[in-house]
């Protein structure tokens, strides 16, 4: 049996400029992103400003993860213990995760077809709980309806947040992704769109917001050190009545993430170049339902999904078999169990209350997901296509051959 032979998990190295900068960090030994000398802004800083002005924002934090930058929105927002907070039924396990951290209770919405939330049912969940918040996470880089989304929030006085983990660089209607909200998050983790083995951004135009998280997250009475923050005599009441939670991103992974946000665009290109050709392939593929993109938005393709609605389980099971055997590391949501980073809702156990969600298990049962990192060109996407084919093929009983 023909396998792929390259790996689903291993990014591109570090580019030279990026370790160049970092090396420079070590040299000093100012890792701490408030350990400064006279004069220096600092990496951590330059980040936040650099970011600020990508996104067209005041003011952004950068912090130790991703999901560490949720949790700091929340708190920030004014969520109180055991206040309801709104999040999309198909999500990556640290999004419900954050507003349990954080004393709140998850309140699941179902979605779409196209696995983004359903506004009807966001209205629905709305006026069902009287939630407050809404962590909306733009799930594996598809951005849904946010006009009508933003419409539902503004109808029921909801703090909508959100979580673009894998939207970093995306746009709906022209806009980018984590300006629609009161506090957008991202993260630099490895698998994502900027490299920094773990990290997170968090931005906002709040000033009040903004005090509050750049206390929180540890900045003890140094937020004059900040470049991306508001003036620091502002901050005279909040420093005395916000708790520090300790969490902010040293300069060491600053350093590594500015060259690399430099390069933010051209990898936004090669990767939908990877998504277009991998999804004209699967297109071909009579079995297989790839996921529709809303008009308005402009994606970073930097992993692909689809449905296989006219399989049954076990045709899917020998399918995604069949594509682990030829080299295919193929992410199943209809699984029963959770598997490396693939978990649906129903395995979210410290969830208290689970709403009827009839399209998110519809939908999930049969979607499969799949990365497309940089180091892959668009002959392995041709590869891949044609041992899935053969996949499925063997899966629906079309070839025995192995």
């Amino acid at each position: 049996m023909r396998r792929f032979s390259k790996s689903f998990t291993q990014q591109e190295p570090i580019s030279e400029a990026a370790i160049e900068a970092a090396v420079a960090v070590m040299r000093t030994g100012r890792l701490h992103r408030y350990n400064l000398v006279e004069g220096e802004k600092g990496d951590a800083a330059l980040l936040e400003q650099e970011f600020a002005a990508r996104l067209g924002v005041p003011y952004v934090l950068a912090c130790a993860s991703g999901g560490y930058a949720l949790q700091l929105a929340l708190r920030a927002c004014g969520l109180k213990p055991g206040d309801a907070v709104l999040c999309n039924a198909f999500t990556l396990s640290p999004v419900p995760g954050s507003i349990h951290a954080t004393g709140g209770e998850a309140v699941l919405v179902d979605i779409l077809e196209d696995t983004t939330v359903d506004p009807d049912d966001l209205a629905a969940a709305a006026q069902e709980t009287g939630a407050r918040f809404f962590m909306l996470s733009h799930m594996r880089g598809h951005i849904g309806d946010m006009d009508a989304i933003v419409a539902v929030c503004e109808a029921h006085g909801i703090t909508l947040i959100e979580d673009c983990a894998h939207t970093m660089g995306a746009t709906f209607a022209g806009r980018p992704s984590g300006t629609f909200g009161k506090v957008g998050c991202f993260s630099t983790q490895t698998y994502k769109h900027l490299n920094s083995g773990e990290g997170g951004l968090l931005s906002t135009e709040d000033p009040e917001v903004m005090r509050r998280a750049v206390i929180m997250s540890g900045s003890y009475m140094l937020y004059d050190r900040h470049l991306a923050v508001p003036e620091a005599e502002s901050f005279s009441e909040t420093r005395l009545v916000t708790p520090n939670m300790s969490g902010r991103m040293d300069n060491l992974r600053a350093a590594i993430l500015r060259p690399q946000l430099a390069e933010l665009v051209s990898r936004k290109e090669r990767w939908n170049a990877l998504y277009r050709r991998l999804e004209a392939g699967l297109a071909d593929m009579a079995l297989v339902q790839p996921i529709p993109r809303h008009e308005k938005e402009d994606f970073v393709g930097s992993s692909i999904q689809f449905r296989l609605p006219s399989l049954t389980h076990d045709q899917i099971a020998r399918f995604v078999a069949g594509c682990e055997a030829r080299g295919i590391p193929l992410k199943w949501y209809g699984k029963s169990q959770p598997e490396d980073y693939t978990s649906r809702y129903d395995s979210w156990g410290y969830l208290e209350v689970t709403r009827p969600l009839p399209n998110a298990d519809r939908v999930l049962a049969t979607l499969c997901d799949l990365r497309l990192p940089l180091t892959f060109d668009e002959r392995d996407c041709d590869d891949i296509v044609q041992l899935m084919g053969d996949a499925m093929d063997q899966a629906t009983n079309k070839t025995d051959a192995m």
